[in-house]
This record gives C-alpha cells, sequence and structure tokens, in this order.
C-alpha cells in the first residue's frame, strides 16, 4: 500500500513538472523525395525557412510535417523544429507550403452503445525540403 501510494506521489509531481513547463513540444517528421538525391546531414541553422519557391536552381528532397502540441507553441519553436527536420535530409532550405488547423485525432468516450467521438484539432505545418545546386 505505501509502495503505491509512493509511486502516485512520484507519477504526479512528474506531470505537475510537465504542466508548469507548458508541454509545448513539436513533433516532426519527414518523407524522402521517391527516387531523388540523397545528401548528409546538413547544419539546421543554416537551413532557410521560404514561404516561396526560390528562384534559384534547386531539387527537391522531401516533405516535411510539424505538429506544434498546442496552438500557444511559440513560433521559434516550430520553426527551429523545422529546421533541425530538413536538415536531417542534407536541405539548404525548408519551403513552408501549408501553415493550417485540421483533425489530428479523435477521443472515444462513453459505453459501447453509446459512444461519442470528438474530434481533435490541431496546428500541421506543410514544408517542402530543397538542396540548391
Amino acid at each position: 500500500m505505501k509502495r503505491s501510494v509512493l509511486s502516485f506521489a512520484y507519477g504526479f509531481c512528474i506531470a505537475s513538472l510537465f504542466l508548469a513547463g507548458g508541454c509545448q513540444t513539436v513533433t516532426t517528421t519527414h518523407t524522402q523525395q521517391i527516387g531523388g538525391p540523397k545528401f548528409p546531414p546538413s547544419d539546421p541553422a543554416q537551413v532557410q525557412l521560404l514561404q516561396s519557391i526560390p528562384t534559384r536552381p534547386h531539387v527537391r528532397l522531401g516533405e516535411l510535417r510539424a505538429e506544434p502540441s498546442s496552438t500557444t507553441t511559440d513560433v521559434t519553436k516550430i520553426e527551429t523544429a523545422l529546421r533541425q527536420e530538413a536538415a536531417k535530409l542534407g536541405a539548404d532550405a525548408a519551403i513552408v507550403v501549408s501553415d493550417r488547423t485540421e483533425v489530428t485525432g479523435a477521443t472515444v468516450t462513453g459505453p459501447l452503445r453509446d459512444r461519442s467521438v470528438e474530434r481533435e484539432l490541431g496546428r500541421v505545418i506543410i514544408a517542402i525540403a530543397i538542396k540548391y545546386q
């Protein structure tokens, strides 16, 4: 009994720390271009974030996806996460092509015969990783 109370208290303290910190994380993924060139990772600090297609010749390396954990997540955290993900592909820049709110999950509640599904909306940013030629 004493052990379970201690475990609960420990878990409660950890959860409180996460809530106090805001838990503002950004989940990122990338999809490499099929048949595209492969490059060694680049320096994330050197990756540019662009809002339009550059006139400079470039090749497309893949698509990036960023999902902030909250609508209040700081923009600099999102930008840093995109730069880091683009750098994994060896990119020189990432072109942001979409920044919107969409369904990112769902919560099912209630008994088996009377369930309700509540959609979860979240911010999703899509970018294209490129390498200058």
